[in-house]
């Protein structure tokens, strides 16, 4: 027994002088972000979208450790005030995630991390504007792998535990680019349940819904002067049920898109016609769809027209007035984006300077 003992605090000295020595080989990190957004649209009249005004500032610290060059944990909060606002923090979400990157084509998170770092690329069909505003973090994981010419992700976002008053609810996603010379092929999708509560005494139906798309585009950057010049086309559809009503819904549609950007001048169409998406839209509080409800519509064009007042890795403004076409109306929209980022690993050697075209006029 003695010799037991002796063995265990042994052992035990040893975990301790071997967690020290890690600790001190391990990287202090942090982050800071200040996210600040102002958005009016105004959609006077539509029977698809609403009028509103949205705007507000999110502060998200963290702090993290890193060990070799791969691996790192960071935690923080991401603390949300609404401008006009008597509360000081009107939403707070906390942040806490593995992360593994590296030289590796591979990444992968898991926890609470926010959602720039995963979903950024999906079209406003699947997540709209308000959701990175509102929704700032993904509770769940994202694996990624990336080379100059494939792209490819899965990801889960668990949205919502289940309790006597709230929906248990949760995405499965995927998403991918394969690049051939000037030409590439791109899917984007998604699958999202939505059960009920605990409560006995409500009986709910258990909804199910999916989207898909897939299109073609041609990428001229590359071979020209401008920041981005692209075109492409897909085909959408959608996957949507009440399990109660023993039937599918499949909305289906396409879906156009053209971008460029010059020296801080951009603009970005996108086109869609097809079936009405969002089948039921409105049930549970609009809380089945995340998805632009304007995709109700059968036929549809926005057009954003912005500048890039500042773009660097660190600082960004941006103004953006778009133009939504549709229910023979044009309604418009004004944003105003303005985020800083900053942190004590980002080498500021590798990033790309961003030209303007204003740069010689002062």
């Amino acid at each position: 027994m003695k010799k037991m003992s002796i063995l265990f605090v042994t052992l035990l000295l040893y975990f301790f002088l071997w967690s020290a020595h890690t600790l001190v080989a391990q990287d202090f990190l942090w982050k800071a972000g200040v996210h600040s957004f102002f958005d009016n649209t105004e959609f006077g009249h539509s029977k698809v979208q609403m009028p509103q005004s949205m705007s507000g500032m999110h502060l998200a610290p963290e702090l993290g450790i890193g060990w070799g060059e791969k691996h790192r944990v960071f935690a923080g909060i991401d603390a949300m005030h609404e401008y006009g606002s008597d509360k000081t923090v009107d939403f707070y979400d906390p942040i806490a995630y593995y992360q593994f990157t590296g030289e590796t084509p591979f990444r992968f998170y898991m926890g609470a991390f926010p959602r720039q770092i995963a979903l950024d690329k999906y079209p406003r069909m699947f997540f709209q504007d308000s959701i990175k505003n509102y929704r700032p973090i993904v509770n769940g994981l994202f694996w990624e792998y990336d080379n100059e010419k494939l792209n490819f992700n899965l990801w889960l976002d668990w949205a919502t535990r289940q309790t006597r008053t709230r929906h248990e609810s949760f995405f499965m996603g995927w998403s991918g680019r394969y690049n051939y010379s000037l030409f590439y092929v791109q899917h984007f999708g998604y699958m999202f349940h939505f059960a009920g509560t605990q409560n006995p005494e409500v009986i709910e139906s258990v909804h199910d819904n999916g989207l898909i798309l897939t299109s073609i585009g041609l990428d001229l950057a590359q071979k020209t002067g401008f920041e981005k010049l692209e075109a492409n086309i897909g085909w959408s559809k959608g996957y949507d049920r009440e399990r109660d009503r023993k039937f599918w819904n499949y909305p289906q549609g396409i879906l156009a898109e053209v971008k460029a950007e010059y020296k801080g001048l951009g603009v970005f169409n996108s086109y869609y016609r097809g079936d009405s998406q969002q089948v039921y839209h409105g049930d549970h509080g609009n809380e089945l769809y995340w998805g632009d409800p304007i995709y109700r519509s059968k036929e549809y064009d926005r057009c954003d027209a912005y500048i890039n007042f500042i773009k660097t890795n660190a600082f960004k403004i941006k103004f953006m007035w778009t133009f939504h076409l549709t229910e023979q109306h044009i309604y418009h929209e004004q944003s105003l984006y303005v985020t800083f980022d900053l942190d004590n690993f980002t080498r500021s050697k590798d990033e790309k300077k961003y030209e303007y075209l204003w740069d010689n006029w002062f």
